[in-house]
């Protein structure tokens, strides 16, 4: 009787609790509410978008250079002699105005030239005057011998004097005749000799007006090479400096960057400056210096390791624009920017970065995404130049999302603050970039 009372035990231990756990499920099964029958409405993506519309827009491309001064100017020593005075002005880096002497050179031995020559100038008129008044005696004697033979030759064919009476009278004619050519000869030599004074009397004053060395035009002094007791030679370097009226910047531009400055037919601009404007900036960390410049001339070369091309911009007059502490004057070396611009003209223009491998999404009138393929001219800083893909009404996708499904329901919202930036970058009046 006791090993049947065991088995009925480990019988009861497991079918109870196992009991126990199936009706407590059934109770909170039976607990449980029904499910609702209103379902939960999608979440819709909000987006930001900006309306197409042409906008005005200025096509522009930029490059770099080192500004270099219009004119340079070495003076150069044209004659011999000692330096005996220079100006205060004649150093490294102060301004001198046009007309102004620098340097002058001893003329001490010029003017003993000068005087020498002056001195067989004088001589030669008093030979002439010696040889006039010889030549018009000369001239009587000549006249008076002619008379006589005239009358020895009459009297002789009429029988009256011999013959050797008219070869006497021919032979003082002669004598008359001779000395008068004689003369007349030594004036053409003086005369000549004075052209040969004369000749040398402007070497001479013009090698006087060389002693006194003076700048051609507005300069900043550069390198000086000579000083106050130095003896120089001819055409010995003795001071360098440029011009201070205008500088020039070669700036190299990406031949592939030119089509901003296209004519709206698609056709390059003639070569040269015809329709360009320039500005040079200068960027620092707190703010852009900016000159006005004009298009000087375009390289007929374009660099083969860079494929780039030379636009050389000429900024006039930059020291009368430097302002001390907010602009400074244009330096010989300085880098700077070389901003190109074409007259204005209105087109498509959308953020760059909104186009995505020649695509961009834009809103469709059910406020679904909607992918469009895109051809782009080209860009401007951070705005792109919209050709095919896009009209105006069209609301164009500038939500950077990470996931983008064509036919996906968004809830569009214009970002009015995009677009006006958008406006001024085209313009290039945007100071924020």
């Amino acid at each position: 009787m006791k090993r049947p009372a065991r088995y009925l035990l480990r019988i009861l231990s497991v079918t109870v609790p196992l009991g126990l756990g199936v009706l407590s499920i059934l109770v909170f099964a039976g607990m449980k509410s029904p499910p609702s029958a209103k379902e939960v409405a999608p979440k819709i993506t909000p987006v930001r978008v900006i309306t197409i519309a042409p906008v005005p827009i200025v096509p522009r491309v930029s490059g770099y250079g080192t500004v270099s001064p219009t004119r340079e100017w070495r003076a150069v020593a044209r004659i011999e002699g000692e330096i005996i005075w220079t100006s205060d002005k004649l150093a490294n880096g102060l301004l001198a105005d046009a007309g102004e002497e620098l340097m002058r050179i001893d003329q001490s031995g010029i003017e003993l030239t000068l005087a020498q020559i002056d001195a067989q100038i004088s001589s030669i008129d008093v030979k002439d005057e010696t040889v006039h008044a010889s030549l018009a005696i000369s001239e009587a004697e000549w006249e008076i011998s002619a008379a006589d033979l005239v009358r020895q030759k009459d009297l002789a064919g009429r029988g009256a004097v011999p013959q050797t009476a008219v070869d006497k009278a021919v032979r003082q004619e002669l004598v008359s005749r001779s000395s008068v050519n004689s003369l007349k000869n030594q004036l053409a030599l003086n005369g000549a000799e004075r052209k040969v004074l004369m000749a040398q009397r402007n070497i001479t004053l013009r090698d006087l007006g060389y002693t006194s060395i003076k700048a051609p035009y507005d300069v900043r002094i550069g390198e000086v090479s000579a000083e106050t007791g130095q003896f120089v030679s001819r055409g010995q370097v003795l001071v360098a400096a440029e011009g201070i009226d205008a500088v020039e910047i070669a700036a190299q531009i990406p031949i592939g960057r030119m089509a901003p400055l296209m004519s709206d037919s698609g056709q390059p601009r003639p070569t040269g400056p015809v329709g360009l404007e320039a500005k040079v900036l200068l960027r620092s960390p707190t703010h852009v210096v900016e000159w006005d410049a004009r298009v000087a001339r375009v390289g007929d070369q374009i660099d083969p390791r860079t494929q780039s091309i030379n636009v050389v911009v000429i900024v006039d007059q930059p020291m009368e624009q430097a302002t001390t502490g907010q602009k400074p004057p244009l330096r010989r070396n300085m880098f700077v920017e070389v901003v190109l611009s074409a007259p204005e003209r209105t087109a498509i223009a959308i953020p760059r970065d909104a186009v995505h491998g020649g695509t961009v999404f834009v809103v469709n009138s059910e406020d679904k995404l909607e992918k469009r393929d895109v051809q782009i001219a080209y860009a401007i800083d951070t705005v792109a130049i919209v050709a095919k893909g896009l009209m105006e009404g069209d609301r164009l996708v500038v939500t950077d999302m990470d996931i983008a499904v064509p036919g996906k329901a968004v809830k569009p919202v214009e970002d009015k603050a995009l677009k006006a930036r958008l406006a001024l970058i085209a313009l290039g009046q945007d100071n924020a970039k």
